[in-house]
């Protein structure tokens, strides 16, 4: 089986001996209280899905990751995974504390603090998302961070719990269902969206020269237009149960945030789904793109700097349905164009199930259509 990203797959759970003795001391530790983006952000450090990181990004890897989209020792790795806080907040807290780390009032872990110092917004801003425009979603959260970072290994004492635990399998539980199922190759899509036929034309395409499907849907903050989590997550259980042969496709979804961050979303999209044990990445058009920020195909351009990922990325270009043709195609294999050529754009489809309208049957499934539009409010607002 393919090797988690940096060689190891991390495990920073507590031992129950670890855990009872930290549970013990905690009250003397001093404790920050976590959001659920951060808390979340530990919990995918704790069960490996970050591999190699075993915590929040020390000062050195920060400030690599910004100018090289690598960790200080030459790994790839593009998007910051980062402890904001305020100076208040951390009272006398210094290098070398350990330090409890609270979310809705229960101790969650705790981190051994390796570094605290301040950071520049504008340059994360401009080397990750490529642009300060407070309307990029991305550029919206940093300019709300708090001054100062921390960073240094941590240790999950309790899970933050989790709303849908029947459909949530970690690194280690991936590769043991895939290895179970004989599957030698993977391919893993990643999606923020309900399906289409588009989607599912891409992922039987890969599914076809690869053993597995995996198709991980990421739950987690989003944009306000959006679907929400349990629309996407029912309307590809709908899908799958009519459109998928079980022996080869399988469903669980990703808990973490979008950040919209086009090509550098896109690799690190690619690396956690490594550490699931995906041998293969599937890499669309305009890839964790948000409005125009990002060139259709920028984020299929960035792997070109990645030759040493050991997962492989599949491109795939914009599909349409084709009536002439009478089957989904893109513009390298379809001559034809104009009325005969049905687009499957996401904001179309999305204003017609707002409407209450069923998208036709050469644009997405009944069954998925009738799953999202059971939903009085299907859209994060």
């Amino acid at each position: 089986m393919i090797t988690p990203h940096g060689g190891k797959l991390v495990d920073r759970k507590a031992t129950n001996t670890e855990r009872e003795k930290t549970l013990k001391e905690f009250e003397s530790y001093h404790t920050l209280t976590l959001d659920k983006e951060d808390a979340q952000e530990i919990d995918n450090i704790a069960y490996g899905v970050f591999s190699p990181l075993e915590g929040f990004l020390t000062q050195k890897d920060f400030e690599s990751v910004l100018e090289s989209g690598r960790l200080a020792d030459n790994t790839p790795w593009t998007i910051p995974i980062v402890l904001d806080v305020e100076k208040r907040e951390l009272g006398d807290a210094k290098q070398g504390d350990t330090l409890g780390l609270v979310y809705n009032d229960t101790p969650t872990a705790i981190i051994e603090v390796e570094d605290i110092y301040e950071f520049d917004k504008i340059q994360f801003k401009t080397k990750i998302f490529a642009t300060t425009d407070e309307s990029h979603p991305g550029v919206a959260k940093v300019d709300g961070m708090r001054p100062l970072l921390v960073g240094g290994k941590i240790t999950l004492l309790n899970d933050i719990g989790n709303p849908y635990p029947d459909h949530t399998l970690s690194p280690k539980q991936t590769r043991a269902l895939f290895e179970q199922k004989g599957w030698k190759s993977v391919v893993a899509f990643q999606t923020r969206n309900t399906p289409h036929l588009g989607h599912e034309y891409v992922q039987k395409t890969a599914l076809s020269i690869t053993d597995g499907l995996f198709i991980n849907p990421l739950i987690g903050k989003k944009k306000t237009g959006d679907f929400r989590d349990e629309v996407i997550l029912e309307s590809y259980k709908a899908l799958m149960d009519h459109y998928y042969p079980e022996k080869h496709a399988s469903l669980a979804v990703l808990h973490t945030e979008m950040r919209y961050g086009g090509p550098k979303e896109a690799v690190h999209h690619a690396i956690m789904r490594q550490n699931f044990g995906c041998t293969h990445f599937i890499v669309g058009r305009d890839h964790a793109g948000v409005g125009d920020f990002y060139g259709p195909f920028d984020a299929h351009e960035i792997f070109n700097e990645y030759p040493d990922l050991e997962i492989t990325p599949i491109f795939f270009r914009s599909f349409f349905f084709c009536r002439k043709c009478n089957s989904i195609a893109n513009d390298k294999v379809c001559p034809h164009s104009g009325d005969d050529i049905i687009i499957f754009a996401g904001r179309r489809i999305r204003a017609m199930l707002n409407e209450g309208e069923v998208p036709p049957a050469d644009m997405m499934r009944p069954e998925v259509a009738d799953t999202i539009l059971s939903y009085d409010k299907p859209f994060v607002e």
